[in-house]
C-alpha cells in the first residue's frame, strides 16, 4: 500500500515555472529541450490556468490548460481548454495526484464557461476514466516516391511555386491557415505566438536532416498554400536514397494542394516522403497511383471531453434532422449526468434537460468521441459502448452527428 504524503495542489506562480517545467521534462524522460523550445513554451504557458502539486518545495505534479477556440461541425469556434503539460513524478504515482489535478482542472474549466476540454494523450489508456474520448485521428505514411506517382487536377500547372525562408513568409502562411480553420472540425484558431512554434528548428532535433525549408504556392501573386519540410540525404549501392520529412502543408484549393504534393514527390535525390499528422481524408491519397506503396497508418490524435453537455451539443450543427433523448452517464462531472433532449439540423441545435424516456444510453466519453463527427455512434454501439433504447434512434443520431470532412488537429500542444 502506497505511503500517504502531504501534497498541496494550487495554481502556478510565474516564478515557479522553471521548477514546474523541470518536473514535466523529467517525467518525459529527462532529456533537456533546446533553449528556443523551452523559451517558447514558457512564453505560451498561461500560468493562471496551470496547476502544480507540491510536496514541500518539490514540484511533483503539473497540468496546464491553454485557452483555445476549436472548430466544431458547422464552422463555429467554441472555447475549449487545451489540456497540456500533464505529469506526475515517478516518486508520487498511485497517490491520487493525477486525479486531484483532473478534478480541479475540470471544475476550473466549468467555472471559465468553456464547454469543452481537449488534449493529446501520451498514454491513451489514462484519460478515458476522466471522460475523454478519442475524437480525431491522424494519417501517417512513408511514400515510395520512385514507385508511386501522382495524377493532378486541372489548373495545377497554373500554380507558381517559390522557395522562401520560413520566417519571412510566416504571416502569409498563417493567413492561409486562418482561412482553412472554419472548414474542418478540430482545427484550432491560432493565437499570437503559436505560429512560431512550427518554426522551432534546433539542430539537435533534425536527426541528420536539413534545416526547415519552405515552399509557397501562388496564383496571380496571392499565396494559396505552403509546405514546410526537411530533407535527409542518403546514398546506397543503387544510388540516391534521400528522404523528405513533411512538417506542415496547407492549401486553399485542389490545384495548389496538388502542386505542393507534386513538388514534394519530385525533390531531387530523394526516394521517400515521410508524412505524419495529416487528416485521414487528405487529398494526396486520391492522387497517388499506388496507395500500397505509401504504407498508410492511422493514429489517435485529439481527445475531447464535454464539460457542459448542453452547451457543447447546442454549439454545433447536425448533418440531418435529429430529435433524440440521451441518458448520459458522467461520474467524474456529475452535473452532466441525466437525460438530455437534443434537437437540431444543419441550421442549428438545442440541447436541454428532460424527463422524457431515453432513446440512447451512453457515457460522456462516447459523446466526446463522436462530438467532432469523425467517430460513428453505430461503431461505438457495436463495441457495446452505446445502447439503443428506441428502435431507429441509433441510426438517426449516428448520421446526424457525422461530418462532411474528417476532424483534424493540425498541431500538438
Amino acid at each position: 500500500m502506497a505511503t500517504e504524503c502531504a501534497t498541496r495542489l494550487r495554481v502556478l506562480r510565474r516564478d515557479e515555472w522553471d521548477r514546474w517545467y523541470d518536473n514535466l521534462v523529467r517525467a518525459f524522460g529527462g532529456v533537456p529541450e533546446p533553449d528556443e523550445e523551452r523559451e517558447a513554451w514558457n512564453s505560451l504557458t498561461e500560468v493562471d490556468r496551470s496547476l502544480g502539486v507540491w510536496d514541500g518545495d518539490a514540484c511533483v505534479g503539473t497540468a496546464g490548460a491553454f485557452s483555445f477556440r476549436i472548430t466544431v461541425p458547422g464552422g463555429g469556434l467554441l472555447p475549449a481548454a487545451g489540456v497540456t503539460m500533464v505529469s506526475v513524478a515517478a516518486t508520487h504515482r498511485r497517490r491520487g495526484v493525477l486525479t486531484s489535478m483532473m478534478r480541479r482542472q475540470l471544475d476550473d474549466v466549468r467555472s471559465w464557461g468553456e464547454p469543452l476540454a481537449v488534449l493529446t494523450a501520451s498514454e491513451p489508456a489514462i484519460y478515458g476514466r476522466f471522460g475523454y474520448g478519442a475524437a480525431a485521428f491522424e494519417l501517417g505514411a512513408e511514400i515510395d516516391t520512385d514507385r508511386s506517382g501522382l495524377t493532378v487536377p486541372a489548373g495545377t500547372d497554373d500554380i507558381r511555386l517559390r522557395y522562401a525562408a520560413p520566417a519571412d513568409v510566416l504571416d502569409d502562411c498563417e493567413a492561409v491557415y486562418a482561412r482553412l480553420v472554419p472548414g474542418r472540425p478540430g482545427m484550432l484558431a491560432r493565437q499570437p505566438g503559436w505560429g512560431r512554434v512550427a518554426l522551432i528548428d534546433p539542430e539537435s532535433a533534425r536527426n541528420g536532416a536539413s534545416p526547415l525549408q519552405c515552399v509557397v504556392a501562388e496564383r496571380a501573386g496571392e499565396v494559396t498554400g505552403y509546405a514546410r519540410y526537411r530533407v535527409k540525404p542518403g546514398w546506397g549501392t543503387g544510388g540516391h536514397e534521400g528522404t523528405v520529412y513533411l512538417s506542415d502543408l496547407a492549401a486553399l484549393d485542389p490545384a495548389s494542394d496538388a502542386a505542393l504534393w507534386r513538388f514534394l514527390f519530385g525533390i531531387d535525390l530523394t526516394s521517400t516522403l515521410v508524412v505524419r499528422e495529416r487528416p485521414v481524408d487528405d487529398a494526396w491519397q486520391y492522387l497517388v497511383s499506388d496507395i500500397r506503396r505509401c504504407r498508410p497508418r492511422l493514429r489517435d490524435a485529439l481527445y475531447v471531453r464535454l464539460v457542459d453537455v448542453g452547451a457543447a451539443l447546442a454549439a454545433r450543427i447536425y448533418q440531418t434532422p435529429v430529435d433524440v433523448v440521451m441518458e448520459v452517464a458522467d461520474d467524474f462531472c456529475p452535473w452532466n449526468a441525466g437525460r438530455w433532449r437534443l434537437t437540431g439540423d444543419a441550421k442549428g441545435a438545442s440541447c436541454e434537460r428532460t424527463s422524457d424516456t431515453a432513446d440512447l444510453s451512453l457515457s460522456v466519453r462516447e459523446l466526446g468521441a463522436v462530438y467532432l463527427g469523425g467517430v460513428p455512434l453505430t461503431g461505438l454501439a457495436a463495441a457495446g459502448r452505446v445502447r439503443e433504447l428506441r428502435s431507429g434512434a441509433l441510426a438517426q443520431a449516428s448520421v446526424a452527428f457525422g461530418s462532411a470532412v474528417a476532424p483534424w488537429l493540425p498541431h500538438g500542444f
